[in-house]
């Protein structure tokens, strides 16, 4: 669950992770430009590759309103490497096996699918204005116009 402290308006939590080139990627590089940051389940699965090539294909418009995307799994960053190859993805992702961002930004916990519980990313998207606050939350991500609503809502604030 998306904790107190992840409130909008709050001070986006520092990370640092691996991206799909094994390059250190920190929130910090982006201080003055909007970061769209989504956690999600796993590598070449449908609902995240959806997902993946909603933020590819609408990646123009986002620069235009000086946004960059990450995207952050448990995957490796070969797995990632491959997901950006075989789906052309021209976003950046993030790897953290270890599941320490996830947790930080509440995108770890319980799960129930078909009556068994089980520890999993919880899919959610966190918007991070130019100075490093969380301007907007999504929590429980439904990947269908899910990329149409953060486009929306950065417009809306981005003015």
């Amino acid at each position: 669950m998306v904790g107190e402290s992840l409130r909008v308006g709050a001070l986006a939590p520092e990370f640092s992770l691996l991206d799909q080139d094994e390059k250190k990627v920190s929130l910090k590089d982006f201080k003055g430009k909007w970061v769209i940051l989504y956690f999600y389940p796993k590598d070449n699965t449908p609902g995240c590759t959806r997902e993946a090539i909603g933020f590819t294909e609408d990646l123009g418009v986002f620069k235009k309103l000086s946004a960059v995307i990450l995207g952050v799994s448990p995957d490796s960053s070969q797995s990632h490497c491959n997901f950006i190859e075989s789906q052309k993805l021209k976003i950046t992702l993030l790897s953290d096996p270890e599941h320490g961002v996830l947790e930080e930004y509440g995108a770890w916990g319980l799960k129930k699918n078909y009556g068994k519980e089980y520890w999993g990313v919880i899919r959610s998207t966190f918007l991070i204005d130019p100075k490093g606050n969380l301007a907007f939350v999504w929590p429980n991500v439904k990947v269908d116009g899910h990329v149409e609503k953060v486009l929306e809502k950065l417009k809306e604030l981005g003015k």
